[in-house]
């Protein structure tokens, strides 16, 4: 069971992103509050939930939460600023666009950029640990993945509808084949190897 709060007397809005780790794409991110009393189950790490579950727990979410909101940060600014800081910048679209103003913000992994004067706690796998957090996951990953399969279609040489923009043979095997399109970040080291990549930026 995942705890209800981290936080005990203020509005805390629970903070994950999704795609960091990608080639193409942007990264997304989402922050949630929900409502002090909340308990759901069936929330975990959306890494360990089924694509149909996760859709399902999207809505669900969506329907109960007291505000929620994505942020989305292009592989144009990523390239720019790189992607730790555009994980950090997504996480601040996402809360900048609540509706509610949280308190607090508590946020998956070992590190976070304050957000205004707010308290904040970064917690090492927070979204298998806090209903904020996981409910955040769900959406970042969720809302990406409509993204991601969107752009697929656009763009069919790279697998994207199963891979989401992640490094795998397909994903590689499609550059090496087609090059590279407007969405994969030219920063990263996109074929593996650094001299390779090094044609792309």
């Amino acid at each position: 069971m995942l705890q209800p709060h981290f936080y005990t007397n203020l509005v805390e809005a629970g903070c994950d992103e999704a795609g960091r780790g990608c080639l193409a794409g942007s990264v997304y991110a989402a922050a949630v509050i929900l409502p002090r009393d909340y308990n759901n189950p069936a929330l975990n790490d959306s890494k360990q939930l089924s694509h149909k579950r996760r859709n399902e727990l999207r809505e669900q979410i969506m329907h109960d939460a007291v505000a929620w909101a994505v942020g989305v940060v292009t592989p144009e600014e990523i390239d720019r600023i790189n992607i730790l800081k555009a994980s950090f910048l997504a996480m601040h679209r996402a809360l900048d666009a609540l509706n509610v103003r949280p308190e607090a913000v508590i946020v998956d992994g070992n590190r976070f950029v304050p957000y205004g004067d707010l308290p904040y706690t970064a917690i090492v796998k927070g979204d298998g640990k806090y209903q904020s957090i996981a409910a955040a996951s769900i959406l970042a990953k969720t809302f990406r993945d409509d993204y991601m399969c969107d752009l697929a279609r656009r763009y069919p040489y790279y697998d994207w509808e199963h891979n989401m923009g992640y490094p795998t043979k397909k994903h590689r095997e499609g550059i090496r084949l087609h090059g590279i399109c407007p969405y994969h970040r030219k920063s990263y080291n996109l074929l593996g190897t650094g001299e390779l990549a090094l044609e792309f930026r």
